[in-house]
């Protein structure tokens, strides 16, 4: 989308991965009900005003509203019997309201929702693996610091490191694990460039960062490469990233909370708009990658357990499952209310801290000040 012209690149990007994360989220909600015979009143993309509208030969009412900010199923009979008007419980279809399923029934289709968005993580990576190829770790040099000891040694961008000191490495990881804690130390230097390998001597300068002294060599890492995958192979290491970047996010939030990491780096709608419009200008497939990181982001979310979410609704199903009955009506309710006040407080703290990375707030400051 680099030909498109800013903000309709970042509009346009925005509504795309908005559109195809809420759509495959609320369509796993939408398959679940319908294998366990729960109908479906209304499957919406977007909210507010209706721009489309139609009704399938199964009943459900699928719309398409002017505000892309989200989307929702609404099943049949999912308020329950206390809840209900008289005129709803009037139009109950026996069988097909999702109150009167069992537990397990529930559970499955509130949790298909977050599952969706975890195999289309998986389907995507595997498509770009497929397509694109997989990235494949190498040790390259991308770029060398004037005057470093790489510089002096004779390294030169696109060189490939084979071996140091005689030990081979395959990522530049291994690199810079091998030259930090040899700082003023000769390390011999076994590089592959222009077809023929060469053997190089430098000496890595002193440098010093959290306290100690490390080794410094004064290149970055070149771009990766990347490899075709069979479609076995591309599947398997579709989920395999999707439970990597799961594992990778659920990190970042721990450390969140334990106060390792400061809560800025957390993005809302504005974030998301502005990283789509940047991403979509480096191609599609920088684009793709990019909605199923997100698509990993969206299900975890989801899978919080808070009132509202459908991890809080897991959570009452797993009570009522313990309990043998649901909770009472007066717990749900201050449940949801502290749910709605808690995701509207995320909310206005999210937006503010994009307003603040988009230099908004200190906009406004100066107007004032």
């Amino acid at each position: 989308m680099d030909f498109l012209p800013e903000p309709f690149r970042t509009i346009i990007s925005f509504v795309v991965v908005l559109g195809v994360l809420v759509f495959v989220h609320e369509m796993g909600h939408y398959l679940a009900a319908r294998w366990r015979r729960v109908h479906v009143e209304v499957f919406s993309i977007g909210f507010g005003r209706v721009i489309k509208s139609w009704t399938d030969r199964h009943g459900t009412e699928w719309r398409l509203s002017w505000l892309p900010l989200g989307g929702f199923v609404k099943l049949h009979g999912q308020e329950g019997p206390d809840d209900a008007t008289p005129e709803q419980r009037a139009n109950w279809q026996e069988g097909r309201t999702f109150h009167s399923k069992s537990v397990g029934d529930r559970a499955i289709v509130v949790a298909a929702g977050p599952a969706a968005n975890f195999i289309l993580a998986a389907v995507l990576f595997a498509a770009l693996y497929m397509s694109v190829g997989q990235p494949v770790p190498a040790a390259n040099v991308g770029a060398v610091t004037e005057n470093s000891a790489a510089a002096r040694a004779g390294l030169e961008p696109g060189d490939r490191i084979l071996a140091l000191d005689g030990q081979s490495v395959t990522r530049f990881e291994e690199v810079q694990r091998h030259i930090q804690p040899r700082a003023g130390q000769a390390v011999e230097i076994r590089i592959a460039r222009g077809g023929a390998e060469q053997t190089l001597r430098a000496t890595p300068e002193s440098r010093e960062s959290g306290g100690t002294t490390v080794g410094v060599l004064g290149v970055t890492g070149g771009t990766p490469e990347f490899r075709r995958l069979n479609p076995f192979s591309a599947t398997i290491a579709g989920v395999t990233q999707t439970a990597d970047v799961t594992v990778q996010t659920l990190a970042g939030i721990w450390q969140m909370i334990a106060g390792e990491r400061g809560a800025e780096d957390l993005g809302g709608p504005l974030r998301i708009a502005q990283l789509s419009g940047q991403v979509a200008s480096l191609g599609l497939a920088s684009l793709v990658s990019f909605i199923a990181i997100l698509s990993v982001n969206l299900a975890l979310i989801n899978l919080f357990p808070i009132p509202v979410l459908d991890g809080g609704h897991l959570v009452f199903y797993a009570a009522e499952a313990v309990r043998g009955r649901p909770l009472s009506q007066r717990a749900i309710e201050y449940s949801l209310r502290g749910g709605i006040a808690l995701i509207f407080a995320l909310f206005v703290f999210v937006t503010w801290n994009d307003l603040m990375r988009l230099g908004v707030v200190r906009w406004i400051g100066g107007l004032f000040g």
